[in-house]
């Protein structure tokens, strides 16, 4: 059996290894659960191939996918990959302007989209470029993407053979594909990755959580965002059937469902399922609300390797079995482990999961390093809560003196494209990787994120406030949603606040205050008093210039549909200070808004 060194030798996996497999790859089409064995996998991806290659397409053309998560996914994938040419996977949320942007910029020679709505999106701006435009959904009028794998099936005695050749000639450290960054922090980049730098990685993953061929594997994040990506990478090389969720909305089902034994999530994710646990522990009585709260705070204080001592992992032995149980049946009663990535994990998330038996293995890396730099392992001695663990194979980590971390190794990109000068200023002369994030190494070994260099801001003391620290710390709450911290320039540090409406409603209910619509209700003064005692709670654990001075309640949630979300729900800082440029002007103006009291 060959040894993985590009994408599209995980095929090889299928056709030797796990040739048996019934549900290699699953999705859902009309309510039903629609499963593909290992030898369609390969057979779809051998003939989108050929028939890419009937259709002219060459190596080094770019081809975009704008796809929702499923098996096509993956056999489009594999079929780009075997014949050198470049996949360029783009969210499904942009906007027609966002979509315009990356594909005039990536002259991509085709696009594939999921369904009508992404292809009316994206109709004229291919039409511009004159590439071309395929559906994998029917749609009336359009090219639909089994065009592509019928006239492979028709040209295969013909070009299978060409395909080997090229496949052949494929080297690890080609290009493989295109990923653009969310542009968070700046301007979007297009990031160029190597099969060496995705196979790297996912090896190094699969290592970690372990998954066997007899078990399943729940896709529920983005597959065009490279985290997601990886982890169907590492699960294909464990053999584990990968079964995809239908959208954020059918998690819950999709669990009970699939029962997985793993899957990843950014934190946003765990935070929603959180406070749904904490609400249903509110709405209980009497001796049972006690016993939840009970096992709730037990797990809050959690440490690994029974540091707490015999009499903690007694009281934890019973908390399992009569509360965590639960949550553990809630999410299937399979789940091994979770891979958690793409923004800060709270501490008080990850204690409480491992303390009810669901090991969070809280990771750190970048679309630039493909994605991972490092990894809490499930076990000691590479494992430490309240870290992202220690580097994965053949990478080197390193703290600059203002404390950036730099990182080398095997993961790093080729490069950005079409921009030799963001590429020198990303990666040093020595190889060194400067990813733009503030950290330090806990016993030599375990890296601690602290914040982004390009988010620190300094007031006009002088002093450097970190502002994700302060939202991790604000998001404790269950009444607040998602807040934003800020003080640049000035003389104190204070925050906007989408509430948690859900959570507040029911507060509300409780108090018996009237409830309007949600611009009213963040008017109300009983409101106002009760976010300030939040507030003021959490700024006890602040030094004086991280205190929330005065914040200001919006009535608008965040979402990546409204624009203030990333596609992976990390805070789009700009779009936000641009949408609340006049609160935060009376904030540090003449009108004080709402002031926390001292």
């Amino acid at each position: 059996m060959m040894e993985v060194t590009r994408t599209f030798d995980l095929l090889e996996l299928y056709k030797t290894k796990y040739a048996n497999k019934e549900d290699a790859l699953a999705g859902k089409e009309n309510r039903e659960w629609v499963k593909y064995s290992s030898r369609q996998y390969v057979d779809y991806a051998n003939n989108v191939s050929c028939g890419l290659l009937a259709l002219g397409i060459k190596p080094g053309d770019i081809i975009a996918t704008i796809c929702n998560n499923c098996p096509e996914w993956n056999f489009l994938d594999m079929g780009i990959a075997q014949i050198g040419a470049i996949h360029l996977p783009i969210f499904t949320t942009l906007s027609t302007g966002g979509y315009e942007e990356i594909l005039k910029h990536a002259e991509a020679k085709l696009v594939i989209v999921s369904d009508k709505s992404l292809y009316n999106k994206v109709k004229s701006v291919a039409g511009e470029i004159g590439a071309g435009l395929y559906s994998v959904n029917p749609i009336d009028g359009a090219k639909s993407w089994k065009e592509i794998v019928n006239l492979g099936k028709e040209n295969s005695s013909e070009l299978l053979g060409e395909t080997e050749r090229i496949k052949n000639e494929i080297k690890p450290t080609d290009w493989v594909t295109l990923i653009y960054t969310s542009g968070t922090t700046g301007n979007s980049k297009g990031v160029m990755l190597s099969h060496q730098n995705l196979v790297s990685t996912a090896k190094a993953a699969a290592q970690v959580f372990n998954l066997q061929p007899n078990h399943r594997y729940l896709s529920i994040l983005p597959l065009c965002h490279v985290g997601e990506r990886m982890g169907c990478y590492q699960t294909q090389i464990s053999g584990c059937s990968i079964y995809y969720a239908q959208n954020v909305g059918t998690i819950a089902s999709d669990l009970l469902e699939i029962k997985p034994h793993g899957f990843g999530a950014v934190p946003r994710i765990l935070e929603k399922v959180y406070d749904k646990i904490i609400n249903k522990g509110e709405k209980l009585t009497g001796i049972k609300k006690r016993l939840f709260f009970w096992a709730l705070d037990l797990g809050l204080e959690y440490k690994t390797d029974g540091a707490n001592g015999w009499w903690y992992e007694f009281q934890l032995g019973i908390a399992n079995k009569i509360i965590f149980s639960k949550w553990r049946e809630a999410m299937g009663g399979n789940v091994i482990s979770i891979g958690i990535g793409g923004a800060a994990l709270q501490p008080r998330l990850e204690r409480v999961f491992w303390a009810a038996g669901i090991k969070l293995l809280n990771m750190y890396g970048l679309t630039e390093t493909s994605p991972i730099i490092t990894i809490n392992r499930g076990q000691s001695p590479d494992l430490q809560l309240g870290t992202v663990g220690a580097v994965i194979k053949d990478v080197e980590v390193r703290i600059a003196d203002d404390g950036e971390i730099l990182c080398k190794g095997p993961n790093v990109m080729l490069g950005y494209y079409k921009d030799d000068d963001a590429t020198k200023a990303a990666i040093d002369k020595d190889g060194w990787l400067h990813t733009g994030d503030i950290g330090k190494l806990i016993d030599g070994k375990f890296l601690k994120i602290t914040d982004r260099k390009k988010e620190i801001f300094k007031l006009s003391n002088g002093k450097y406030v970190s502002p994700q620290a302060i939202e991790n710390i604000l998001k404790e709450s269950i009444y607040i949603d998602q807040p934003m911290v800020v003080g640049e320039g000035e003389k104190f540090t204070s925050a906007i606040i989408s509430p948690n409406f859900e959570t507040l409603k029911q507060w509300c209910k409780d108090n018996n205050i009237e409830v309007g619509d949600k611009k009213e209700l963040i008017q109300k003064p009983e409101i106002a008093k009760y976010y300030n005692d939040i507030v003021n709670g959490y700024n006890k654990l602040l030094s004086k210039d991280e205190m929330v001075k005065r914040f200001r309640l919006v009535s608008e949630e965040w979402t990546p549909d409204t624009g203030e979300l990333s596609p992976t729900l990390k805070l789009k800082r700009k779009v936000l200070l641009g949408k609340y440029g006049d609160e935060l002007a009376k904030i540090y103006g003449k009108d004080v808004v709402t002031t926390v009291e001292e």
